[in-house]
């Protein structure tokens, strides 16, 4: 059963799926509904809105604990930067599904060059695609996903692109996606 939580200061939203920045006044009742990839998907009566890491002690939640569980393990910063950068983008979340945007086949392309500027840096560009054309939360999604990947050691610059062809179907979706949300 989902608990009422009653924020504890004004906080900072996104209003889903609109996209649009929204304040919660301090005292307004949430449920949280998703808590994937570090941020919040909570109820209020006035429909879904996403809610930041930064922002969980609004939430009643101790944000000390809160970046212990989103830290990146030690052992992923030893793997190459290429599988360093697709686990960053598995920690993006729609708000509204709970499966990352690289089970759910959104992610079309992943590449990284060398920097010009320092050849121990790289670069990364990635192509992206949403579940529906119009979804205000794209801009928000691929923002996420670039400042996820700008906080690996040895990446100079990244840009997340939303692309619309190939058109996303339900059939990119992982196996691993499929389990998740009960499709296999």
């Amino acid at each position: 059963m989902q608990q009422e939580i009653i924020l504890e200061r004004e906080v900072e939203a996104v209003q889903i799926p609109s996209g649009d920045a929204i304040i919660l006044p301090q005292g307004t009742p949430v449920m949280i509904t998703q808590t994937l990839g570090g941020t919040y998907t909570v109820a209020t009566q006035a429909g879904l809105a996403r809610i930041s890491t930064k922002d969980v002690d609004a939430l009643g939640i101790d944000p000390n604990e809160q970046a212990e569980k989103t830290a990146q393990s030690e052992a992923l910063k030893d793997a190459p930067l290429d599988e360093q950068v697709w686990a960053a983008l598995k920690e993006v979340y729609d708000p509204e599904i709970p499966v990352d945007i690289v089970n759910l086949g959104l992610v079309y392309d992943c590449i990284l060059k060398e920097s010009e500027k320092d050849s121990s840096k790289s670069t990364v560009n990635v192509k992206m695609t949403l579940t529906a054309p119009g979804c205000g939360m794209g801009p928000v999604i691929a923002a996420d996903a670039q400042s996820r990947i700008m906080t690996i050691d040895n990446i100079e610059d990244a840009t997340v692109d939303l692309v619309w062809d190939p058109v996303w179907t339900q059939d990119m979706i992982t196996e691993e996606g499929k389990m998740k949300l009960g499709m296999v």
